[in-house]
């Protein structure tokens, strides 16, 4: 398990993360999700080893990640905007790598240089950037990592190449236990491949669930009544949202499904569907509630 116990960063007069505690379980594919700004980065950099926290610790299975070597070999970080030497290919990168990771897997990587479209002789630096998100995760995967932490590791790429990433990433997880954190906006692509996620907002951690846990704890509803109903109609839920247009409601509610559709059927409407939310309305709505949503931020 990776323990995040009362993680603190500033940056000069800027505090990236504030007093961050939760827990990613062995196995699971984390997803990080969060506003612009919110510390996602800056929270992989810190369970990498990359920064050291200016308060709390990242731990895994009961030690420290910061400056521990053999740790750090069971572990790989792929940032935002992958860095390369001049010099760096392929080729070179994973003769270091045979070095450094203890958990190199040969086979793996000449798997990998037979699926991946690129010359592992060729400069890194002079690719695209979605060919140098390739390079970077062929070589992470062949190093076998217990821990592997990417961010914004979509992006740039086409959708063929991102759906033989996530088969690549279960595949990780199914044959050795893997955990593997993922910092990305593309929340479309985090519901395919994720079983749990972690949102947080101004440094701090807003919501921590199993996936399908947080879907189920926020409902979308479309409801018509014969007659005008006002918000204080739905005093007894934890509406969070709702839209009108014309007699249709459009509502967003926190609660326990069955007492939410018990409580609107007791209205009588003439028309009620609960419909399954998206991994972004989850975001959207629990953002909301933190007061992060569009008409505060065009105010």
């Amino acid at each position: 398990m990776l323990a995040i116990k009362n993680i603190t960063k500033k940056f000069g007069e800027k505090v990236a993360l504030n007093d961050l505690s939760f827990n990613i379980p062995a196995g699971s594919v984390f997803g990080l999700i969060g506003s612009n700004g919110s510390g996602k980065s800056t929270l992989l950099r810190i369970i990498s080893g990359v920064y050291e926290a200016d308060g709390g610790s990242v731990e895994i299975d009961g030690v420290s990640t910061f400056e521990n070597p053999e740790l750090k070999g069971q572990c790989f970080f792929i940032s935002d905007f992958p860095y390369f030497y001049n010099n760096s290919t392929v080729a070179n990168l994973a003769t270091l790598y045979r070095e450094l990771y203890p958990n190199w897997d040969e086979d793996k990587f000449q798997k990998l240089c037979c699926i991946f479209p690129i010359k592992i002789t060729d400069r890194i630096i002079n690719m695209s950037k979605g060919m140098q998100r390739q390079a970077a995760l062929m070589l992470a995967l062949s190093t076998r990592p217990k821990y592997l932490m990417l961010d914004e590791i979509f992006d740039g790429l086409d959708p063929v190449v991102r759906q033989l990433i996530k088969k690549l990433l279960v595949e990780l997880v199914t044959e050795y236990n893997s955990t593997i954190i993922i910092a990305s906006h593309n929340l479309r692509e985090l519901e395919d491949v994720c079983d749990h996620i972690g949102l947080i907002h101004s440094g701090g951690i807003v919501l921590e669930k199993e996936l399908d846990e947080a879907k189920l704890g926020i409902h979308r509803v479309q409801i018509v009544f014969d007659r005008e109903v006002g918000e204080g109609t739905f005093s007894d839920l934890n509406v969070i949202k709702i839209q009108r247009q014309g007699k249709l409601l459009n509502m967003t509610i926190k609660g326990d499904a069955e007492t939410v559709e018990s409580t609107l059927r007791a209205l009588n409407p003439i028309y009620m569907e609960m419909l399954p939310l998206t991994l972004e309305e989850v975001f959207i709505s629990e953002m909301e509630v933190v007061g992060y949503d569009i008409d505060n931020i065009i105010k």
